[in-house]
């Protein structure tokens, strides 16, 4: 019984994480932004570096972690040595589910640098779901002060 309520914290943990995925993607908009007009700018793709979209840090992993770790320390020893072993598998538990989230929800990610038609450079870090390449038109469509580069 005692694995069965590890295992079904666990679920549930992981279910938590995926609700928080969120997208910052050149393909992906929220309900919201549909129907909102766009600026429309063309550009020329100067350069595209890879880099990583920092994961979420709500909290829900380090409490669904911190559950399962104290459940999971409370099987442990008997009398105040149990709940000592609640207290630290807790503990460890929600280090443990904060880092699970943040990894969990980590996101590859490509800085683009353009070269607006008027002259002037930008830089967009999106979600790495297009390919650019130097060279390439590209549209640069922003709204409500978020910018996306489409081919």
């Amino acid at each position: 019984m005692k694995r069965v309520k590890t295992t079904i914290l666990a679920a549930t943990l992981a279910m938590i994480l995926a609700g928080c995925i969120t997208h910052e993607s050149g393909n992906v908009y929220s309900k919201h932004e549909a129907g909102r007009e766009q600026t429309v700018r063309m550009a020329t793709v100067d350069s595209v570096r890879p880099v990583k979209l920092e994961g979420s840090q709500s909290g829900l992993g380090a409490a669904a972690g911190g559950a399962v770790g104290g459940i999971g320390g409370s099987q442990v020893g008997h009398g105040a040595g149990s709940s000592v072993a609640a207290v630290l598998g807790g503990v460890a538990g929600g280090v443990a589910g904060n880092v699970l989230e943040n990894k969990a929800t980590e996101k590859n990610a490509l800085e683009i640098t353009v070269k607006l038609d008027s002259g002037e450079m930008r830089a967009i870090v999106q979600e790495a779901d297009l390919q650019f390449t130097p060279g390439q038109r590209v549209r640069l469509l922003s709204s409500g002060g978020v910018t996306r580069v489409t081919p």
